[in-house]
């Protein structure tokens, strides 16, 4: 066998040892991390005011471990853990500004909304603040999926308040498994988008009115 023969077969070896290698300097786990998406159903925009004003999305905000992939679980009131192998596919914040957003795109009771930067003069701005994302056992057997966000909407020309609320939702899990927990976010992540979006429409009208 020729000397470039032996380096190329020599280097077919040291790849996979290599790979090998980076693996475990990477925290490979034998066990695969399971990726939730909690689904937003279609929301009932019956009672929602018809508005002429455009709204954009503020880039959602909140502390690191409220806005996180790691799925947060507390077991105990001064006590936040993570569950194992599993994460959620959005960070929390992107799932709640999604969330509202295409509420307000499929109610049809809203001229214009868009995120904020898409190039379009905007009357409100919506600011969402996560508070709380997790699975809170409450001293309860099985825990209830719980956000908490805080919402504060304002008018774009003279830099004034609107409007600011803080919504809580709970959702109790069918049982401790890690599905249902996410289940149960399914609920309580739909029920607080429509408060929310709701809400945003009937604030920004009453402030319209009371402007002009």
């Amino acid at each position: 066998m020729s000397t470039a023969s032996l380096r190329i077969a020599a280097w077919g070896l040291l790849v996979p040892m290599l790979l090998s290698g980076c693996t475990s300097l990477l925290g490979g786990s034998r066990h695969p991390t399971s990726i939730y998406a909690p689904e937003v159903h279609r929301i009932d925009a019956q009672g929602w005011p018809q508005v002429h004003w455009q709204l954009a999305m503020g880039r959602t905000t909140g502390a690191r471990t409220a806005d996180s992939l790691r799925i947060l679980v507390r077991p105990a009131p001064n006590e936040v853990q993570v569950y194992k192998d599993a994460q959620w596919a959005k960070s929390p914040g992107d799932m709640l500004e999604d969330g509202v957003l295409h509420a307000l795109e499929d109610s049809g009771r809203i001229a214009v909304v868009a995120r904020q930067g898409s190039g379009f003069a905007a009357d409100y701005r919506l600011m969402l603040d996560v508070r709380r994302f997790e699975s809170d056992y409450a001293g309860g057997a099985v825990p209830s999926a719980t956000i908490e966000v805080t919402a504060k909407l304002l008018h774009v020309k003279d830099q004034q308040l609107a409007g600011s609320r803080t919504f809580l939702q709970t959702q109790p899990a069918a049982t401790t498994a890690v599905a249902d927990v996410v289940a149960a976010f399914d609920q309580a992540l739909t029920a607080v988008t429509g408060e929310l979006a709701g809400w945003t429409l009937a604030t920004g009208e009453q402030h319209e009115r009371s402007t002009h």
